[in-house]
């Protein structure tokens, strides 16, 4: 082990939709191979290097960047690929940080000044991003409008998202009948919409959306193109962005990625943050773990304990 290696034994790692388009080789950041999956995960200091400052054995870390490969049960990485976590948040919350609360939280301050009172338009309001979006925005004094596809099962995702503190969950046919203007009425239009399905989806949040207010796309789940009107671009004005977590840490220092982290780390502290449902799968049994992860209405986000 050199001076600046860190031993690491992996605790836990999920799956997320991410990994799986890293597998199969459509994703905007490609490892190198031969290589091991998994880019999000915690795992716990064994020993370090003779250089090693800012760890000690028994630290928890999770993966500075993207690509580190967390599914597995130990490796040897250097210093500054791993951040030190606080150990005195739960197991799942610690697993499932690095990437969806980031993007959630990044996406919700950085685009729009939004103040106490305003409020939000998202749909996949169920995915481990919409679910974190809920909560800090709720932490934030936003108002959420939450937009999910419909199911057997939806009024039990409907209280489960109230209960994060959703205030308004809506189907996507409901979204798209005139009513919906009567049953939200009492909400403030909204400056910003966080679009993570393309397609007919990106569309009607649009239409939603506050004269100047801004539109983020973060993913792709319908596979299809954000499809906007030329007279939204002409009389609202309606901005169209995109967010990538990956890039924003290109852009920002290590010290500025901890103190988000940090920042995510006190709202799990103070209940206002929790993990994505999870359900956890020994990692001997991971293709079982991806064939569920890979399945439509999932509402369990898969997580590899090592």
């Amino acid at each position: 082990m050199g001076g600046s290696d860190v031993h690491v034994r992996m605790l836990a790692a999920p799956i997320n939709p991410s990994d799986i388009n890293m597998i199969q080789g459509n994703y905007g950041l490609l490892p190198k191979l031969p290589a091991v999956g998994g880019n999000e995960g915690v795992g716990q200091v064994v020993a370090v290097g003779s250089r090693v400052t800012g760890l000690k054995p028994g630290d928890w870390v999770i993966p500075a960047s993207a690509g580190l490969g967390t599914w597995r049960t130990e490796a040897v990485f250097s210093e500054e690929a791993l951040v030190g976590i606080p150990s005195d948040i739960p197991l799942q919350s610690a697993a499932t940080l690095s990437v969806n609360p980031c993007t959630a939280y990044r996406m919700l301050v950085d685009f729009e000044q939004l103040r106490p009172g305003d409020s939000v338009i998202q749909n996949a309001s169920n995915s481990g991003v919409g679910q974190a979006v809920i909560q800090i925005a709720a932490a934030l004094g936003l108002r959420t409008i939450n937009v999910v596809r419909n199911r057997p099962d939806i009024q039990k995702l409907t209280d489960r998202l109230k209960g994060l503190g959703a205030e308004h969950v809506i189907t996507e046919e409901e979204l798209r009948r005139p009513e919906i203007k009567n049953l939200l009425k009492d909400v403030p239009e909204p400056r910003l919409a966080l679009d993570c399905v393309g397609g007919k989806s990106s569309t009607e949040l649009l239409r939603h959306l506050a004269p100047g207010g801004t539109m983020v796309t973060y993913g792709g789940m319908a596979k299809q193109p954000v499809t906007a009107s030329v007279s939204l671009l002409i009389f609202k004005d309606v901005r169209l962005r995109g967010f990538w977590m990956s890039q924003w840490k290109k852009n920002h220092s290590p010290d500025e990625f901890k103190r988000l982290i940090l920042t995510l780390c006190d709202l799990i502290r103070r209940g206002q943050l929790t993990a994505p449902t999870c359900t956890e799968v020994p990692l001997q049994d991971y293709q079982r773990a991806l064939g569920a992860a890979m399945e439509p209405f999932v509402s369990s986000k898969q997580i590899l304990t090592m």
